[in-house]
């Protein structure tokens, strides 16, 4: 059972923009972990394809407060992605 789990395209969405984010303010997934009070493994998985782990409303409350920015900037402007 090595296969990708389908998890919605707007997770995938939040779990992109997350990934950019970080890279783009030159964080590691340890910083990531450290903002949301979770273990880095947690956000290994979340960035992981083979893994159901996924960001809730609370993590992205924390992430948006850290950076400045809106939660809704975390989702996509069509809710069709």
């Amino acid at each position: 059972m090595n296969e990708n789990i389908s998890i919605a395209p707007i997770e995938q969405a939040v779990i992109d923009y997350v990934i950019k984010l970080r890279k783009q303010k030159k964080l590691n997934q340890e910083d990531i972990a450290t903002i949301l009070n979770v273990k880095r493994t947690f956000i290994t998985n979340v960035e992981s394809a083979k893994n159901r782990a996924k960001y809730n409303l609370v993590h992205i409350a924390k992430l948006a407060d850290h950076f400045g920015l809106s939660p809704k900037d975390f989702l996509p402007n069509e809710s069709g992605v």
